[in-house]
């Protein structure tokens, strides 16, 4: 942490401002940025504003890989949603074997196969 001041004794004294940069190596870290590029990004920092189109376009491009991360979440948890619901259909009919489904269209219903059936329906 070169931007963090040292006192006589050695210890580091912390500003607000210092605060605020480590918590924007923790919010780089959290979002998946290498410490290879946060120790490049901190380089860069302490270069002052002749890099900042540089650490702007840093910033970009983790914005896209975070976007890029919550688009494969979302397709994750729809198949997550979907498997749920086809064993929730499996355990209610008592096999496998009488649920289908689509894991590849989650969002479709999934249908159990009355003759194959192990246990009884539920009254509705």
């Amino acid at each position: 942490m070169p931007f963090v001041k040292r006192a006589p004794s050695g210890r580091r004294e912390f500003t607000d401002d210092n605060l605020d940069f480590l918590d924007l190596i923790t919010c780089l870290k959290d979002t998946g940025m290498q410490l290879s590029e946060i120790r490049h990004f901190v380089e860069l920092a302490m270069q002052g504003d002749a890099t900042l189109e540089t650490r702007l376009n840093i910033f970009k491009q983790q914005q896209q890989a975070v976007r890029d991360q919550i688009a494969q979440a979302k397709r994750h948890l729809a198949k997550l949603d979907y498997k749920v619901r086809f064993f929730t259909a499996a355990c209610d009919a008592g096999t496998e074997a009488a649920v289908s489904g689509d894991c590849e269209l989650p969002g479709q219903p999934i249908v159990i196969d009355e003759s194959l059936r192990v246990k009884k329906a539920h009254p509705a």
